[in-house]
């Protein structure tokens, strides 16, 4: 995914927001946990110089966000129960990114007990820069999808009077 992963996590919380709308938050955890697994891309260009695909670092790992997740939404129950429903939107939208980056580019989802990988489709390196291939393939149309309904749900949003 290249630009889909923020309007994800904005749907993720505007739905959270509309199911739980004395809780704040909300939306904020769904766009932090949307694009967090996204931060081993500093330690992809300072520090590995490229050589690794982000994808093997362990914020790409899905057990680890699941793992993370599960501690989250049982350390808010326990102990501040009003923030459930954030620790909630921030698991799923974490999930979520994994979950998407499955569609066009390789994921370990049982790392680190398994090296398998799972991508719905290979975008073939047909143009000289890989950032072309992503944008004309038909994969692409999911992301610009996702745009779309971030959107509509931003605008429909703004239409609603506040109480």
């Amino acid at each position: 995914m290249l630009i889909a992963h923020l309007p994800s996590g904005y749907v993720v919380g505007a739905l959270g927001q509309r199911a739980c709308p004395s809780v704040r938050g909300v939306l904020a955890a769904a766009l932090v946990g949307s694009v967090l697994p996204d931060v081993d891309m500093l330690w992809f260009h300072l520090a590995d110089g490229g050589r690794t695909h982000h994808h093997a670092f362990v914020t790409h790992w899905p057990l680890f966000w699941a793992a993370v997740s599960a501690v989250l939404i049982a350390a808010t129950s326990a102990f501040r129960p009003r923030w459930r429903p954030a620790a909630m939107a921030f698991a799923a939208a974490v999930l979520l990114h994994m979950a998407l980056d499955s569609v066009a580019a390789p994921m370990t989802w049982l790392a680190p007990f398994s090296d398998a990988t799972v991508e719905l489709a290979r975008v073939p390196a047909i143009h000289p820069n890989w950032i072309v291939s992503f944008l004309l393939h038909w994969t692409f149309l999911i992301e610009l999808a996702i745009c779309a309904v971030a959107a509509a749900l931003w605008l429909a949003r703004r239409r609603q009077p506040t109480p």
